[in-house]
């Protein structure tokens, strides 16, 4: 964190077929090397393979699914008296994109369909229904987060 001065947000541009900035941000997410028209069309093509399964507009699936992915609380390693505790604490919502975007291309990496494109639309559509491994890590965070209640007034 800087001393002087607060370090301005950029403010993301929405994206160019479904004009979504959250659609914008996971496609900068996905993108590697500088690469970004290869990540708009896997990004794409995930989009068109979930309107095809699904009757529903796949912005919608995907925000659901993102948010279905989304942690509301995790454990924060705090140092009290030489043992370390975890301690539960709220998340940001834009550390809550993050992490659910982040999640969610994780376990689509491991998935075993072929193409990259595949692998997300079935993510999407797994934490759409709220079952697969992206859900499955946010479930296991907030037992963690539970567990571990009792250490909350070491909160900071």
């Amino acid at each position: 964190m800087p001393r002087r001065r607060e370090v301005p947000h950029r403010k993301i541009v929405p994206d160019s077929k479904y004009n979504n900035t959250l659609v914008a941000r996971f496609i900068k997410s996905i993108m590697k090397d500088g690469k970004k028209s290869l990540a708009e069309s896997i990004v794409y093509d995930a989009l068109d393979i979930i309107q095809e399964k699904t009757s529903e507009p796949p912005v919608d699936v995907f925000e659901n699914a993102l948010k279905n992915v989304q942690p509301m609380i995790e454990v924060k390693s705090r140092r009290v008296g030489g043992s370390t505790y975890q301690i539960p604490t709220e998340i940001r919502p834009s550390r809550r994109n993050a992490l659910g975007i982040r999640w969610i291309i994780g376990f689509a990496h491991k998935r075993s369909e072929k193409g990259m494109a595949k692998k997300l639309a079935a993510e999407f559509l797994d934490a759409f229904n709220k079952r697969g491994a992206s859900v499955k890590k946010r479930e296991d965070t907030h037992k963690m987060a539970e567990a571990n209640k009792a250490f909350a007034h070491y909160r900071w």
